[in-house]
């Protein structure tokens, strides 16, 4: 059944090439020839006598040049009344007109002339014309070649004179399309009978698919009177109706939206014919340029609703979420970035509506648990997240999308939605990226995340903290084993600790980094969080060797020791950690790293430095993870120099903090002006900044 999504797209695309005549843009030159215009385009031009637009061959496939729709223009004009004789024909033939210039609109019901005079004293009505046709082309005395069209009324025959074969034809299939479009406006809004809808909806279709006219209307002309039709006389037509309906809208929508009207008609075929044939081979392209395109669901809420139910009409096939599945791993195609940028945003639109008013009506209408039917599709929509949550380029936009925790609380507390969205979070939690995993905490202070939501004694906490530790682990080991992070959990102390005496690897480290960082808030919960890890083997190892650090910690802080300091140009990071081991530096007041291989992981010295007030990190692999380390911890620096830095915007941003900054140097930083004028805003004490050879100079 997944195989049939792909086919019918396919089908759908032959068949608007036929259709169409389209032109492929790789084709072999020795393929291509020119031949007279195919008669499936214009009846009109079957006239042996009449010359129309030369056609291409490619591999025997008619190609047609296309022509924008014109309005209007400059036009030459001559009016001939009808020879009853071979003496009328001679005076009225070509060598005799008398040929004068009009400015022509094509209005909605006629072709008028702005000057309403001479030959176009009155305009032609196009429910007068009789035939119309490309005239052949004729040398004049003047010796210039002029191109015309012949139109013929119950009056007289106009011909229309341009300079060059373009232009002619151009002129004459947008005179055709006006022609038309009048006729089958006012047949489809005066028919009755089913049959003569469809065939007349039919005709105009291929009429509008194969006029070689390039322009919006040319579409949306059949997509707006038959989604008219539709809403009069939709619950009036027979099924068979409806269905060939749709067959003959596929090749218009491929490059068209369809209407709030047309919408409500394809949901009312999912729903009544949820296992049609038609809502996969003819719906899924339908649907793919949807979600493909920029489409506005706040605007067009009913397009909205077709996907919806759309999706549920696939997942009440046999196997359904599996083809739901593969339907979206085909939108997102096989390679490693979706080509689509929408896709993403308008899927997860979709499901937080579909979820959203799943659980409202839940609680409006108060329907059982045990309707599978209902609860398949709640199934459905979770299982779409999850498989969303699946693909490495979608993750990041996927987590800040769910971030703000767009669900009702009968949501987080369902089985079936919180045992599916599980699988959501976890992967969002083992993508290696700090940007994507960090997206579990909350989009700002206050503001719960999934961090908070899955915390043990939480409302979606239904494992007894396996999640919550899974997430806390996550977390601690890679980007937030930071003071800010830690200060930020001492609300949850209580659960961390009742980990913590079941032995939790996770709890018991982050209780350990709360005090090696001292970001316990009270010595109340101090007292308590040491009581916690002393009462388990592993939390007293663990403890035992923060006492350590703590110890050693207090020797280096102890005054004395040299106030100004000078690594070697080859010094790493490991010799600035067995330098500061060596001995007291609790006076260490300047502190120069310049031309030294030292990188981000030095900025666990730097910050046992309590008297630090100098810091020289010119040249050096220092980045954005150290400067937001310091930042948290050296807020009394005075002078930092990071001239030739590896630091960016967002570790620059970090630098608010330090509200002593006197001096600062960025020079040849990726420093933005953006963030520039931040820091002179935010750092009230600065005196001078070096931004030389930035984007800010």
């Amino acid at each position: 059944m997944g195989d049939r999504l792909g086919s019918a797209s396919n089908s759908l695309s032959l068949n608007r090439v036929d259709a169409c005549n389209t032109f492929y843009s790789k084709i072999n030159h020795e393929d291509i020839l020119i031949v007279p215009p195919s008669n499936a385009v214009t009846t009109a031009a079957a006239s042996p006598t009449t010359s129309s637009t030369l056609c291409m061959l490619i591999n025997g496939r008619p190609i047609q040049q296309r022509h924008k729709l014109l309005n209007g223009g400059l036009m030459q004009v001559c009016r001939v009344p009808h020879a009853r004789n071979i003496i009328e024909k001679i005076r009225f033939s070509r060598f005799l007109r008398r040929w004068e210039d009009h400015h022509l609109t094509l209005e909605h019901n006629e072709i008028l002339s702005d000057t309403n005079e001479g030959y176009m004293d009155h305009p032609i009505l196009y429910t007068s014309i009789e035939d119309m046709c490309p005239w052949s082309k004729t040398k004049m005395i003047d010796s210039k070649y002029r191109f015309c069209i012949r139109i013929v009324t119950n009056e007289c025959i106009y011909f229309f004179q341009v300079s060059t074969l373009y232009l002619r034809d151009q002129w004459f299939y947008s005179m055709q399309w006006k022609r038309n479009k009048l006729k089958f406006e006012r047949i489809l809004r005066t028919a009755h009978r089913p049959e003569i809808l469809l065939k007349e909806m039919i005709h105009m279709i291929d009429f509008a698919m194969t006029i070689p006219i390039e322009d919006v209307e040319i579409y949306q002309f059949p997509l707006e009177i038959i989604s008219e039709i539709l809403q009069q006389q939709q619950f009036c037509l027979p099924r068979f109706v409806h269905e060939n309906v749709i067959v003959s809208l596929a090749p218009l929508l491929e490059k068209n939206y369809p209407s709030p009207e047309i919408c409500d008609f394809f949901s009312r075929h999912c729903r009544d014919s949820p296992r049609s044939q038609i809502v996969i081979e003819m719906f899924t392209p339908v649907v793919q340029i949807i979600l493909k395109h920029n489409t506005d669901f706040g605007k067009y809420p009913r397009m909205r609703v077709f996907v919806q139910e759309f999706l549920v009409a696939i997942n009440s096939q046999n196997d359904g979420l599996r083809i739901v599945q593969e339907f979206i791993k085909k939108i997102h195609c096989p390679t490693m970035v979706c080509p689509f940028p929408r896709v993403l945003t308008n899927f997860v639109s979709v499901c937080l509506a579909a979820i959203y008013n799943f659980f409202e009506d839940r609680k409006k209408f108060s329907f059982c648990l045990d309707d599978k039917e209902i609860e398949s599709q709640l199934v459905c929509y979770t299982t779409m997240l999850q498989t969303m949550s699946t693909f490495d380029d979608w993750r990041p936009q996927l987590g800040l999308l769910l971030q703000s925790i767009p669900f009702p609380n009968e949501a987080l507390t369902h089985d079936h939605f919180i045992g599916i969205f599980k699988n959501v979070v976890k992967n969002v939690v083992d993508d290696p990226r700090c940007e994507v995993h960090q997206t579990v905490l909350g989009i700002r202070e206050g503001k719960d995340g999934w961090f908070e939501i899955f915390c043990l004694g939480s409302i979606a906490c239904d494992d007894d903290g396996e999640m919550y530790s899974h997430i806390l682990g996550k977390l601690i080991s890679c980007c937030c084993r930071k003071k800010r992070f830690l200060l930020s959990i001492n609300k949850l102390l209580p659960a961390l600790m009742l980990l913590a005496l079941r032995e939790n690897q996770s709890a018991l480290e982050t209780l350990c980094a709360m005090l090696d960082l001292d970001a316990v808030e009270n010595r109340d919960n101090k007292l308590q969080l040491i009581s916690a890890l002393q009462s388990t083997p592993t939390g007293l190892k663990l403890y035992a060797k923060v006492c350590d650090r703590q110890i050693a910690l207090r020797e280096l802080q102890q005054k004395g020791g040299p106030r100004k300091l000078t690594l070697p140009s080859r010094s790493t990071d490991g010799d600035l950690a067995k330098l500061l081991s060596s001995g007291s530096f609790g006076n260490l007041e300047c502190l120069s790293l310049a031309f030294t291989h030292v990188t981000n992981a030095c900025a666990e010295q730097l910050i046992k430095l309590p008297a630090l007030r100098y810091l020289n990190l010119w040249s050096t692999q220092f980045g954005d993870a150290g400067l937001e380390l310091i930042s948290e911890h050296l807020n009394r620096l005075q002078v930092l120099n990071l001239c030739e830095t590896q630091v960016t915007d967002k570790g620059l941003n970090y630098l608010v903090c330090m509200k002593m900054l006197r001096k600062l140097n960025l020079n040849s930083t990726h420093l933005s002006s953006v963030t520039f004028e931040a820091l002179k805003e935010k750092l009230p004490a600065l005196q001078e900044c070096d931004i030389r050879y930035t984007d800010a100079w």
